[in-house]
């Protein structure tokens, strides 16, 4: 008799930025939780946070107004995903750039994480690793087109992820 497997689904975290380089900062956080349940916020700049990038407006399509309009506080939103994320481990595709990004959230909010984010390529395998760009380029290819925006970037990881274990699993008839 087999046992059944039932493929953890991993916690995603993404973010937009102001920029691409020194000085940017986190202006949108998504979360894809399961493929039912996401959360996405609007991050107001504090003042200190002056660096605009128009290439990465163009791409996330949030302008400075719009986050001066409608973003929450840092605190609110650190507080927001410390509520949520509380004791978990959470994954993300660019860590090297969403770390700091995040870290630097914590940081003016005078706060601490009550989670870890870790690199996806830690829960991947070698297999994985090697079929994830085309896996990804499938996941977007079925999907209605959408803005570059956090959480639906986040859920496109979560199910390239998803996606590339099952499709591992099925060619070698192993448990995802």
């Amino acid at each position: 008799m087999h046992a059944t497997h039932a493929l953890k689904i991993p916690i995603i975290l993404d973010l937009e930025a102001s920029g691409f380089g020194s000085g940017s900062y986190p202006i949108e956080v998504g979360i894809a939780i399961r493929s039912d349940k996401r959360f996405s916020s609007l991050i107001k700049p504090v003042r200190a946070w002056r660096h605009w990038d128009a290439a990465a407006e163009a791409l996330h399509g949030i302008s400075r107004e719009l986050l001066l309009a409608h973003g929450k506080s840092v605190s609110v939103v650190a507080g927001e995903l410390n509520k949520l994320l509380h004791d978990k481990t959470v994954f993300s595709d660019g860590w090297v750039v969403d770390k700091p990004w995040l870290t630097q959230l914590y940081f003016e909010a005078g706060m601490s994480m009550s989670f870890n984010l870790s690199p996806i390529e830690l829960i991947m395998t070698e297999a994985q690793t090697e079929i994830w760009d085309a896996c990804k380029t499938q996941v977007r290819a079925q999907l209605p087109a959408v803005r570059h925006r956090a959480s639906h970037d986040a859920w496109i990881i979560q199910e390239t992820y998803l996606r590339s274990r099952r499709q591992l699993a099925s060619a070698s008839r192993l448990p995802p």
